[in-house]
């Protein structure tokens, strides 16, 4: 008996073609449609309560700023309306605004991979052509910007309902808890915290102790960067501190942030942050808010390199 063999032809490959990169998108869709779908339904409801507190706190404040005289009993009524009830709702959203970060990075990124790792169901989700690695930055990368999309929209109309506030409270663009609600820091800061649960979904493979741990890990980096801040190389250095409203650190629309004085050379020296430096320390912060999330990116690819299927 003859066997007949015919040579492979050259340019094809038994092995099927790789998935198109656009067809990544409908497997993410599938697999994570209950967080595409819920992120931006609480976002879109949280929305719609600022729009219709911050129409009413910008009522409240042009209705105090335009009540004269300051002292009469229906300025003080005003007053105790902005600075009492209007203020109570405010600084309570702040709070929870400086939460949401994190919120997002337990929810949507700590699941991302955890969820399969502790389900088991990777297995059948590697082995379908796709690429583990393939998947993993797909699904990292369309969640990702979703997610800074909407954080970045959202932290904008906070920043226009929260604007009353500043002048009235003590409180400008630098200081700890407005500084980090806005800008485009707040994105970086989501993204960051998306990447760090994920991160962290993948090193240890269970939803709970990722989500835990997420939240630990952002806490510390959270509160300890705002001593770090004033190390950001936008100081200004001045021997003539008589022309700056100096107090004890940015608590008006137009005070800067005071950092250190000392005497050189018979002269009073002072280094402080003007309020104009504001988006050069904004873009300071995302800068390495985003290099940090392309290193847990790496990290993460790397695990899931490493993971046996």
């Amino acid at each position: 008996m003859t066997v007949l063999t015919m040579p492979a032809r050259p340019g094809h490959d038994t092995a099927p073609p790789p998935v198109p990169w656009r067809r990544m998108v409908w497997v993410t869709w599938r697999q994570h449609r209950a967080t595409m779908i819920s992120v931006p339904a609480v976002l879109g409801a949280l929305a719609l309560f600022l729009l219709f507190a911050g129409l009413k706190v910008h009522h409240d404040y042009a209705a105090l700023t335009a009540c004269h005289p300051q002292g009469s009993v229906a300025c003080e009524a005003l007053n105790r309306t902005f600075n009492g009830t209007d203020w109570s709702m405010g600084n309570v959203l702040n709070i929870l605004m400086q939460l949401l970060p994190v919120l997002l990075g337990m929810f949507a990124g700590a699941p991302l991979l955890a969820r399969d790792l502790e389900a088991g169901t990777f297995r059948y989700a590697w082995t379908q052509g796709v690429g583990r690695v393939r998947l993993t930055i797909a699904k990292f990368a369309i969640l990702a910007v979703v997610i800074t999309v909407l954080a970045w929209a959202f932290s904008q109309l906070f920043t226009w309902f929260f604007e009353p506030f500043l002048p009235q409270e003590n409180l400008n663009v630098l200081s700890a808890t407005v500084f980090d609600t806005r800008g485009i820091v707040f994105a970086a800061w989501t993204l960051a915290a998306f990447c760090i649960g994920a991160f962290l979904g993948m090193l240890l493979r269970r939803v709970i102790p990722a989500m835990a741990v997420t939240l630990g890990v952002y806490l510390v980096l959270a509160l300890g960067i705002w001593p770090l801040r004033k190390h950001y190389p936008v100081a200004v250095v001045t021997d003539n501190p008589g022309s700056i409203p100096f107090t004890s650190g940015p608590s008006t629309p137009n005070s800067p942030w005071f950092l250190s004085s000392w005497t050189s050379g018979g002269k009073y020296w002072t280094k402080y942050i003007p309020v104009s430096r504001f988006w050069p320390m904004q873009f300071i912060e995302a800068g390495w808010l985003l290099a940090l999330s392309l290193l847990l990116l790496v990290g993460t690819v790397w695990l899931v390199r490493r993971r046996a299927a």
